[in-house]
């Protein structure tokens, strides 16, 4: 019934973006945008912690006008990174932690854009790779692990920073950003001119074609060691896009999970995490 709701109300507001679209085309595209953009999860209120994060310890963080938060347990000198998805926080990683811990190493979860204690509202792939950068710059992590969104966003990173991360793990995560736009124009029912204002802002306003903002041509050229993790059955970003990016990453390994979903929680998966990361 909730998904039945769900999709009655995108469909809905599809519909008022379109008939903006031939009254203020502006106000149309703007709309489309700040749906697309803007999460409606994964907010942290200061009174309603998750457990998890209350065990680590929080760092505030400035870059330009914003501001971010990483939350730290406490190991060796070894720095994992640790970065989330699309409407989640830094806790989604409470499964995989006591995993992560046995290493040794310290571990270090970022807050995305839009996401966790953060205040801003806009969330994308490219102020998420700043965030990544900055957190590279500071503390120095050799291994970086990303979920759904998270992946892509360090997939971008990888590739337009002097990166110092020498392996990788994506989980779930998406390869083509025009699938992604795709999905949302289908999902509200979008006519085609707000798709044609939408794709003409998106590339004028982060100058770069639709058709190269995808992990597969950000990870064509890396050499590091990676894991692509994604399971057969999820149906939020679809096992091919891991295909997709596993023919590109030569030398990143292809692990394909059923049953899991798009979390993909599960103990076998993050032992082989941890096998990885201690090779």
């Amino acid at each position: 019934m909730e998904k039945i709701i769900q999709k009655i109300i995108a469909k809905s507001i599809g519909s008022y973006i379109n008939l903006l679209s031939y009254i203020v085309p502006k106000q149309s595209l703007l709309l489309a945008y700040k749906f697309f953009s803007e999460p409606r999860k994964g907010k942290i209120k200061p009174d309603r912690i998750p457990k998890t994060l209350q065990k680590a310890i929080h760092q505030k963080h400035k870059l330009n006008k914003q501001e971010f938060y990483t939350y730290h347990w406490e190991g060796n000198k070894e720095v994992i990174l640790l970065i989330h998805g699309w409407e989640s926080n830094a806790s989604r990683w409470k499964k995989i932690l006591p995993y992560l811990n046995k290493t040794g190493k310290t571990i270090i979860a970022i807050d995305a854009p839009a996401h966790g204690f953060n205040t801003d509202k806009e969330f994308n792939v490219l102020i998420y790779s700043e965030f990544i950068n900055e957190v590279v710059q500071k503390y120095h992590p050799k291994i970086a692990i990303g979920h759904s969104i998270g992946g892509n966003a360090l997939a971008y990173y990888q590739n337009h920073y002097l990166h110092q991360i020498e392996k990788m793990v994506l989980i779930g995560a998406p390869c083509d950003f025009k699938v992604i736009m795709e999905n949302y124009f289908r999902l509200l029912s979008l006519n085609k001119k707000v798709q044609g204002q939408f794709k003409n802002y998106i590339q004028s306003r982060f100058k770069i074609a639709i058709e190269d903002f995808s992990a597969s041509k950000f990870l064509e050229k890396t050499t590091i060691p990676g894991i692509i993790a994604h399971d057969q059955e999820d149906s939020v970003v679809l096992s091919k896009e891991g295909a997709k990016i596993a023919t590109a990453w030569k030398t990143a390994q292809l692990i394909e999970t059923k049953g899991l979903g798009h979390s993909m929680h599960d103990a076998d998966l993050y032992q082989k995490i941890i096998d990885f990361i201690d090779s």
